[in-house]
C-alpha cells in the first residue's frame, strides 16, 4: 500500500499541476496579461506547485526533513538530470538574452538560502525575505522585458507544450479549482507513502525527500525541458530550470517557512546544500560562452545526479564528510 500511495500521489500531483497550469494560463489570457508575465508566474508556479504542496504539507505534519529535502533534491535534479538527460539526445543551446542575469540571480538566491539555513531553522522572517525577493525579481523581469525590444519571446512559446486552453470562464475556473484540489490530495498521498517507504527501507525521511519525492516533483520540469529541447528552444529549457530553482528556493521554502518553522537537518547543512550550490553553477559557463550543452556534458550531468542519489543511500566510506552524512 505504501508504494501505491507513493505512486498514486505522484500521478495525482502531476495531473493536478497540469490542470492548474491550463486553467491559470487561460485565466491570465482572458484578463489580457502578457505572455511574459504568464510565463514567469503561472508556468513557473505550475511546475513548482508539487514541490510547494509537498513541502508545506510535510512541514505542517511534522516531517521537516522531507520538506527541505524535497526542495534541495529537486534543485539538484533540475540542474543535473533535467538539463543533462535531454542534452544526451538533443543539444541545448543557451543563448537567450537574459539567461546570464537569471542564472546569477539563481546563484545569489541559493547562497542566501544556504546562509539562512545555517541559522538552524527557517522561520517567518526568513520566509518573508525570500518571498519578497521572488516578487521583486518578477517585477524587475517584467519591467526589463517591457523596455527591451528583443525581450523574452521564448516564454510565450512555452505554452505550446501545455496544450489547448479553454475559453469559457466557468471551465478554466473549474480547472483551477480541480488542479488545486488534486495538488492537495496528491501531496497527502505522497507524504504518507514517502514516510512509509522511508521506514520500510530504514532510511530517513530527508533521504526520501532528496531522492524519490524530489525526482517525482521534478517530472513537470523534465517534461517541459524535453519538449523544449525537441523544439530546439534552448532558452526555454534552461530558463525553465533556472526559474523553477528560484521559485523552489524563494517561493516554496519562503511560503513554507512563513506558515511553519522548518528546522534544517545537520546532514543537509554539511553535504546536500553544497551539492545544490555546485549544481546551481552548472549552466553558468554554457550561458556565458553561449555554448550548447551537448551529449558529453549531458552524460556527465546525468551521471553526477545518479552519483548523488547513490551517496544518499550507500555513502562513500573514503570521504569522512559523506560518511558522517550517511551514518549520522
Amino acid at each position: 500500500m505504501i508504494y501505491l500511495q507513493l505512486a498514486g500521489g505522484l500521478v495525482v500531483l502531476l495531473l493536478g499541476g497540469d490542470i492548474l497550469v491550463r486553467g491559470a494560463v487561460a485565466l491570465a489570457r482572458k484578463l489580457g496579461v502578457s505572455p511574459l508575465v504568464v510565463g514567469l508566474t503561472v508556468v513557473a508556479f505550475g511546475t513548482s506547485a508539487p514541490e510547494l504542496m509537498v513541502s508545506v504539507d510535510a512541514a505542517w505534519n511534522g516531517v521537516p526533513g522531507l520538506a527541505i529535502g524535497n526542495v534541495v533534491g529537486s534543485n539538484v535534479a533540475n540542474a543535473l538530470l533535467v538539463l543533462g538527460a535531454p542534452a544526451v539526445v538533443f543539444p541545448i543551446v543557451c543563448q537567450a538574452p537574459s539567461l546570464n542575469r537569471d542564472i546569477v540571480v539563481m546563484i545569489g538566491a541559493s547562497l542566501l538560502f544556504v546562509a539562512f539555513c545555517w541559522s538552524g531553522t527557517l522561520v517567518a522572517w526568513h520566509g518573508a525575505i525570500l518571498v519578497a525577493l521572488l516578487l521583486a525579481f518578477l517585477v524587475h523581469s517584467y519591467v526589463s522585458e517591457r523596455d527591451e525590444s528583443d525581450g523574452h519571446e521564448e516564454y510565450g512559446e512555452e505554452f505550446d507544450g501545455i496544450g489547448a486552453f479553454p475559453r469559457s470562464a466557468p471551465v478554466f475556473l473549474g480547472l483551477i479549482a480541480a488542479g488545486l484540489t488534486g495538488l492537495l490530495f496528491g501531496s497527502h498521498l505522497l507524504i504518507d507513502g514517502a514516510v512509509g517507504v522511508a521506514r520500510a527501507w530504514g532510511v530517513t525521511e530527508t533521504v526520501i525527500g532528496l531522492t524519490l519525492v524530489a525526482l517525482g516533483t521534478s517530472l513537470p520540469e523534465l517534461a517541459t525541458t524535453v519538449a523544449a529541447a525537441i523544439r530546439r528552444q534552448g532558452g526555454i529549457a534552461v530558463g525553465n530550470v533556472v526559474g523553477s530553482n528560484m521559485f523552489n528556493i524563494l517561493g516554496v521554502m519562503g511560503i513554507t517557512s512563513l506558515i511553519v518553522p522548518v528546522p534544517i537537518p545537520e546532514r543537509t547543512l554539511h553535504f546536500d546544500l553544497w551539492v545544490m550550490l555546485g549544481a546551481a553553477l552548472v549552466p553558468l559557463p554554457f550561458a556565458l560562452r553561449r555554448r550548447p550543452i551537448r551529449r558529453a556534458a549531458g552524460v556527465v550531468f546525468s551521471a553526477a545526479y545518479l552519483g548523488f542519489v547513490f551517496i544518499q543511500y550507500f555513502g562513500v566510506p573514503r570521504f569522512p564528510l559523506v560518511t558522517a552524512y550517511a551514518n549520522p
